[in-house]
């Protein structure tokens, strides 16, 4: 197996979880520190720092130490590239699921329209057009 492959399986693995992809995309406006992303998440600091470790180990993120405080940021502006383009890829899947969703619900209106207009019309009985015999009628 070539090696990169290996590498991306890595990466694809430690994105694998919203709340650190959620990170991954306040880091892509700049450095934070931990309390200000665990505020903007809305999750707890320890729980921050926990996935900050996980991206730290798989070369998602850096740290830059600024007095008492750990700055992050993302190791690579690339990597929030590859991020859009899957979050598109699967904005536009949805929004074709949710097409064909409409459609079919659409469909199945029309169908229940012409089911209850069928059932209607065949309780009455049905004029005869001139010149033959009602249904189930003679002629003579």
């Amino acid at each position: 197996m070539d090696e990169v492959f290996r590498l991306q399986a890595d990466v694809l693995k430690t994105l694998a979880n919203s709340r650190r992809l959620e990170i991954i995309h306040l880091l892509a406006e700049g450095p934070c520190e931990v309390n200000r992303l665990a505020e903007a998440i809305g999750i707890s600091q320890p729980n921050v720092s926990q996935h900050l470790a996980v991206l730290r180990a798989g070369g998602i993120v850096e740290a830059e130490r600024d007095g008492r405080e750990m700055h992050y940021r993302l190791s690579d502006p690339e990597i929030i590239v590859a991020c859009e383009t899957m979050r598109g890829v699967l904005v536009r899947r949805i929004s074709r699921i949710s097409a064909v969703a409409g459609q079919a619900a659409e469909a199945a209106r029309a169908l229940e329209a012409a089911t209850d207009a069928a059932e209607a019309g065949a309780g009455r009985p049905t004029e005869a057009e001139p010149g033959k015999a009602p249904a189930g009628g003679s002629t003579d």
